[in-house]
Parts: C-alpha cells; structure tokens; sequence
C-alpha cells in the first residue's frame, strides 16, 4: 500500500514537473503578435538586428504617404517604415525613375515601424531592409485612401485563352521600356542587395540588355513577383548585428538558371499509365511554427521595450521645398510641451491628398 502510494506520489510530482517546465515555451508570445501591435517605431539609433527573415528593426522611419514622385499603397497595413537608408532609396529612385520615364513609383509594403515578423504575408521585411515597389506607374492623380487599399497591381505576365495569367509568357502592353528601365535603375544602386522578380520578366530583361550587362546579376528571379519587384538594401554600415544574405554569383544569370526556372513554371506533362487505384491516406500537416520572441536576436527585446515617438509624424521624413529631411524625433515619455510644439510645426509633404 505505501508502495503504491509512493508511486502515486513519484507519478504526480513527474507530471507537475513537466507541466511547468513547458509553460514558459507555451506561454512565451508569438512575435508577430508583439511586433504587429507597435504602431509606432522605437526612439533609438538606426541599427538592424538580425536577418531579413528573423530580426527587427530600431530607429526605423516612414516615408511620408505622398511625394511629388510616389504614393504609399495600402495605408491601412502600417508598413510604410523602413530603417532611414531604405526610405532615402525609395525616395532616390522615385526621382531617377523620371530619367528613365517612369511616372513615379507606388509604394507598397516596406516593414513595420519596428519590423520583425508580420500579422500577415511577408516571411521577410522584418529589418527594415525590404521594400516593394509596385511595377504600376503613379497615376497622375492623388488616390484616396480606399483606392490605395482596393487598387489591385498590373501583372506584367500574358494572358492566356482560359483568361489566365501565363508563367511563361511577358506583356508587352504592360511591360513597357519605362519598366526595364525603373528595374534597371534599382539594381544599379551600390546599396541594392539584389531585386527580385518573376523568372519571365527576368528573361525578358536578359533579352531587352545589349550593353553593360552586370547590373543583371543583382536581379533574381523568384516565385510570384509579376506585378512588383522586390528592392533588398545590404546590411548597413550602422548594424553590426545585421546578418547578411549571401551574394548572388557575379554572372548575369541568364543562361543555365533561367533555363532551369523555365522547367519549373512549364513542367512536362506526365505520361499516362495505368495505375490501381490505392486508397488516400488523409496525412495531417502539422502547424508551422511560430516564431517567439526568444527566435529573435536579444536586442529585439530592447526594440520592444523602447519608447515611441510622440507621433508618427514626428518619425516620418520630413519634405520642405522639394528637399527631404531626416527626422528627429522625441520619445513621448520624455517629450515636454516645448518638444510637442516644435514637432507641431513640422513641414508637411509639398502637397497633400485629399483622403477621406
């Protein structure tokens, strides 16, 4: 009997034990919960921490909604931040992008205001690092806010019989040479990492490029990416603690690798065979992990923690007299009535939407 009472007790005490070694883990937030519920960057010093995929960012900032050259799209997603380096690039090649007769760019996501994972969508964009850049020219009109949310991208693929979009074939009505050149424009940046696009409109710059061809090997082709590319900015000089991506080769990449892309998006057809039929077995997919903040490099923990500026505004670059100013920003639990006014008196973009 006090044996069996004994291991009743051994059994209880295992039990217990096990239980609160594995409540810290379930209990440990998701990242993307913690990092999506910021809605305003951290009051620090730019710097990059960790990978694209698996990191964050301090010291981020916005680029304001409209410039005489670009549009913020889908306003209602908050990813118009980026670490300062970023959000000049995308200002740069909205202008430059004129040279080559690209009207201004749309701006689509960039990162959170203190990056890391994403409620939705992107594995990447988490260090700020990352912007897409819609591959539809500015309209000459300002968008209203509901037309920036709804207003779907143009595919540069064809169009087949069936009414769908084919892999393997480019548009020419919508791939135009402003297009090669707004790409091209990108990929020259010395900061540019390297630029992702769909395999096809890859192909298509390989063909259209009789001149300088080394600007191609930053260009990668990937999965999806038919209507907007893909800008990735280096590690700056600013992080440390910023990981870097591997360099593509130093080759155009229009040879043996396009070819191999080309087998993935047109596979041959199966040949028939007669086969007995077994019958399926339902296999249950386990759920993909979620990163956890312990996932994430330390110093994201501080990101976190950091106070905020006083208002987005007082973190967003500032345009005054067609120039672009960085911003400064105060933490708003340190920020006195004299800090609130000055911020108050910010210089607003050239010329404002008229968003409901």
């Amino acid at each position: 009997m006090l044996n069996a009472r004994a291991s009743l007790a051994s059994l209880v005490t295992g039990c217990l034990a096990l239980t609160l070694a594995m409540q810290p883990v379930a209990a440990e937030p998701i990242a993307k919960r913690l990092f999506g519920g910021k809605k305003l960057p951290a009051v620090m010093q730019p710097a990059v921490h960790g990978f694209y995929s698996k990191g964050c960012v301090q010291g981020a900032i916005a680029i304001p909604q409209d410039g005489e050259t670009w549009q913020a799209m889908r306003l209602s997603r908050n990813r118009r931040w980026g670490h300062p380096a970023t959000i000049q690039t995308v200002v740069k090649l909205s202008q430059d992008g004129k040279k080559v007769g690209w009207n201004g760019l749309l701006v689509g996501d960039i990162s959170q205001p203190r990056g890391g994972p994403m409620l939705t969508g992107h594995a990447s964009h988490q260090i700020g690092l990352d912007a897409d850049i819609w591959l539809t020219q500015m309209p000459n009109k300002r968008l209203s806010y509901r037309e920036r949310e709804q207003l779907s991208a143009t595919s540069m693929l064809n169009v087949n019989k069936r009414g769908q979009l084919d892999q393997t074939r480019i548009n020419p009505k919508t791939f135009t040479k402003a297009t090669f050149g707004i790409i091209k424009t990108a990929a020259s940046y010395k900061q540019v990492e390297r630029v992702l696009v769909h395999p096809t409109i890859k192909r298509e710059l390989c063909r259209i490029e009789t001149g300088d061809r080394r600007w191609l090997y930053k260009v990668r082709p990937y999965w999806g990416h038919h209507y907007h590319m893909h800008v990735r900015l280096s590690c700056p000089a600013d992080s440390p603690n910023c990981r870097p991506q591997a360099k593509p080769r130093a080759d155009d990449g229009c040879g043996k690798e396009l070819k191999d892309w080309a087998r993935l998006l047109n596979p041959p057809k199966p040949k028939k065979t007669v086969k007995k039929k077994k019958p399926t077995k339902v296999v249950k997919r386990k759920p993909k992990r979620q990163i956890r903040l312990r996932d994430l490099p330390g110093a994201c923990t501080v990101v976190l923690k950091a106070p905020g500026p006083v208002n987005a505004k007082a973190a967003t670059l500032r345009l005054a007299g067609g120039q672009a100013f960085l911003p400064n920003p105060t933490p708003s639990s340190a920020a006195s009535a004299a800090d609130s006014a000055v911020l108050g008196r910010v210089a607003v973009p050239t010329f404002r939407p008229a968003n409901p």
